[in-house]
């Protein structure tokens, strides 16, 4: 009874052992040079064995491609003529230039590749490995792949790997995995590749930290970040450990996602484990988390490595210093500095232009300008055209466009050409100072230079245009601009919205927001902050806690102006209970109120005359240290005067010092006189005149026309009398 199982009639293209004899025919064919090797073995084991043992062994060494279904190997002459040429081919190559290896480009196969099929390349592969070695398998291999017909023919991977694992060459069998990883990448088709390298596992390939690295590589360099923290997980389960590596493609990943927040979990996984980034990693990660004003972490990660032993260097410490500077931490960017001198850094005119857009940036031009200075008068660095930009900014934020443009002709004289940002941030200067005929003029000028105007040129004059009321001229310039192939960014779109919320027009603004939107614009919590502050005032509450409440699904951190405009909402809707609750919640976002905050909710308090919680938000804010601006403390100290309580009034008032004491009794008692409550009026003007000998005019003849309209003649005589003895 014929005892094949039906794994070997699989093999064997279900035709059993009577293919075995022409197949020992047709593999005696391609005996080339080791008459003593695979085929000897083959034929004694099948002198001395039943004919389904010797498809056993057969299949053990993994060639099962030769005996698919798709072989007729009734014929062997058929098939022994193509395949013995293409292995004579590769042979005869491989041994008269040996110092080729395994190069594609330099393996000259005289053969077409059209004529060769996908059966006889796996055939092939899988012979020549067990005949004449792993490295001229590799060869045909990789002469193969070299052909679209074959690059994407995964078959010839797997067989081209199982037959190197076979042979014991588990090195060389990684490197077809390697490959196959990255080709397969190519057409979007890494998961399947990936998935068939596991199950290879189970037919004898050894995973490595290698190749899953070079897994995880290629999925983050496709944005598939997430998919590579799956295969990081892969690796755990079977037993392959991680090394840095593996993490800093994942960090790297995530990084150029702008995930900074899962890159700092796996930045904390791979520090606990003992491993360090290199430094081109951490110039990334600081650059990722600086962008994301996450200065502070980036801070304590740069610090961290260092004493885990990493030896910064200048491209390091000047992307530190780079951060440090955007956030306005100048003197911290200078200590890092002084640091970064005393490890043996020279600083460059990259460090230097960082530090001048710093202090530029707080305002210190004059400070700024002497480093630049101390640039020009180098011999080792020059200032170049960013270096002249950031210091024609600085001059440029404080309006002295003279300087700007002396800065500017200089650095033409040197020889630097002005580049588009160049242009843009002197443009933005005459825009935010209303010339625009110049704006207009180094447009012109641009476009003559070969720089052409970008959507940051356009988005300055059509910002400054609005905000001078040229709203209709700036819309016809950007039209402009839309004709000349520019397109809207995110600060376009914010511009239009806040033009439309000035305006009141919040249909329209709207109509901009999904715009936004749609072309794949998130806005942030500034913009949120003017569509809320705006239905606010338009008493549309509804449509300001939607937004609210996008703001916190997106992820977005509400800031005190958010808050305080939902509150200034509820209290002009007299919903003061809701203002509070708002008033409470701004903690939850680390948010404190500010003198406005207290303000608003005290003027609320004050319409639904609950006047103990005002009171208490009063002393509160007294006691924070904040100034309550005349509005909140005139409207405090009043409502108590309407409900004839001088005492408290005046223990409101005198928890202010004498200035803002003597500004807000002038402003009251004139608001006293035009409610006609003189009486009271004249309890605070005698106040007034202990403090204040030097009475205002204008309040003195208020009081004295309130209460002769009022009949209260004797209230007058009494003032003036005071007031002409001089008693203070």
């Amino acid at each position: 009874m014929n005892s094949t199982n039906p794994r070997q009639l699989a093999l064997n293209g279900g035709r059993g052992p009577a293919v075995f004899i022409p197949l020992m025919q047709f593999l005696a064919s391609l005996r080339i040079l080791r008459p003593h090797g695979f085929l000897q073995k083959l034929c004694s084991f099948q002198q001395g064995s039943s004919a389904s043992a010797s498809l056993a062994f057969f299949s053990s060494t993994h060639f099962d491609s030769i005996s698919s279904p798709h072989h007729d190997f009734s014929s062997s002459s058929s098939l022994q003529s193509p395949l013995k040429k293409i292995c004579s081919l590769v042979l005869d190559t491989y041994l008269r230039q040996p110092h080729l290896r395994f190069s594609p480009s330099k393996l000259n196969l005289d053969m077409d590749a059209a004529s060769l099929t996908h059966e006889q390349a796996i055939s092939a592969v899988a012979l020549l490995a067990s005949e004449e070695g792993s490295m001229v398998a590799l060869s045909f291999f990789y002469w193969a792949v070299g052909f679209p017909k074959f690059r994407y023919f995964m078959r010839l991977y797997i067989v081209c790997t199982m037959s190197l694992v076979g042979k014991c060459n588990l090195e060389r069998a990684h490197e077809v995995v390697e490959c196959m990883v990255g080709v397969f990448a190519e057409i979007g088709k890494l998961k399947e590749a990936v998935d068939m390298i596991l199950d290879m596992r189970n037919q004898g390939l050894v995973l490595t930290t290698r190749v899953m690295n070079r897994i995880i590589l290629v999925a983050a360099e496709m944005r598939l970040v997430e998919y590579a923290g799956n295969v990081f997980d892969e690796m755990s389960a079977r037993g392959v450990y991680p090394d840095s590596c593996t993490y800093k493609y994942i960090i790297v990943g995530y990084c150029r996602n702008g995930n900074v927040l899962e890159a700092d979990r796996w930045i904390c996984e791979m520090m606990e484990r003992g491993f360090v980034v290199d430094n081109a990693t951490l110039t990334l990660i600081i650059t990722a988390f600086c962008e994301k004003s996450l200065v502070n972490r980036a801070v304590w990660f740069f610090h961290k490595v260092t004493k885990m032993g990493l030896s910064p260097n200048l491209i390091n410490y000047s992307s530190m210093i780079s951060g440090l500077c955007k956030r306005g931490s100048v003197k911290q960017a200078f200590e890092l500095l002084e640091e970064m001198v005393k490890n043996g850094w020279k600083p460059n005119v990259y460090t230097h232009t960082s530090l001048i857009h710093g202090l530029c940036k707080k305002g210190w031009t004059e400070r700024a300008f002497r480093l630049f200075l101390k640039l020009i008068r180098s011999d080792n660095y020059k200032p170049n055209v960013h270096t002249y930009t950031a210091m024609i900014s600085g001059y440029c934020k404080e309006e002295k466009l003279s300087r700007a443009e002396m800065l500017f002709e200089r650095m033409k004289e040197q020889g630097l050409v002005p580049n588009t940002n160049t242009y843009t941030t002197l443009i933005d200067g005459h825009c935010k100072a209303g010339n625009f005929s110049k704006a207009y003029e180094l447009m012109e000028l641009m476009s003559n230079e070969g720089f052409f105007p970008n959507t940051c040129t356009y988005n300055s004059i059509v910002d400054g245009l609005c905000k001078r009321g040229r709203a209709e001229e700036a819309f016809k310039l950007l039209n402009t601009g839309f004709q000349n192939q520019i397109e809207a960014d995110g600060v376009t779109y914010t511009i239009l919205i806040s033009e439309q919320c000035k305006r009141a027009d919040m249909n329209q603004a709207l109509v901009f927001l999904n715009k936004m939107f749609k072309v794949g614009f998130q806005p942030d919590i500034h913009l949120y902050t003017t569509l809320i502050a705006a239905f606010c005032r338009q008493n549309m509450m509804k449509d300001s806690e939607k937004l609210f409440d996008e703001v916190i699904k997106l992820g977005l951190a509400p800031t005190k102006e958010t808050y305080t405009s939902m509150i200034c909402g509820y209290c002009r809707e007299k919903k003061v209970s809701l203002a509070v609750k708002f008033f409470q919640k701004m903690s939850d976002h680390g948010c404190a109120p500010d003198s406005i905050s207290y303000g608003a909710l005290i003027s609320g308090l004050c319409k639904e005359s609950r006047l103990d919680e005002a009171r208490q938000l009063y002393d509160t804010m007294i006691d924070k240290g904040l100034s309550p601006c005349e509005v909140t403390r005139v409207t405090l100290t009043y409502e108590y005067c309407k409900t004839e309580d001088f005492a408290s009034a005046m223990v409101i008032l005198e928890r202010l010092n004498k200035k803002l004491w003597i500004r807000t009794v002038h402003t009251l008692i004139r608001k006293l006189c035009c409610e006609k409550k003189v009486a009271l009026a004249a309890l605070f003007f005698h106040k007034l005149l202990d403090k204040e000998v030097n009475v205002d005019r204008v309040t003195l003849a208020a009081f004295n026309t309130a209460c002769i309209e009022s009949n209260k003649y004797a209230l007058v005589s009494d003032l003036s009398e005071r007031i002409s003895k001089g008693i203070g």
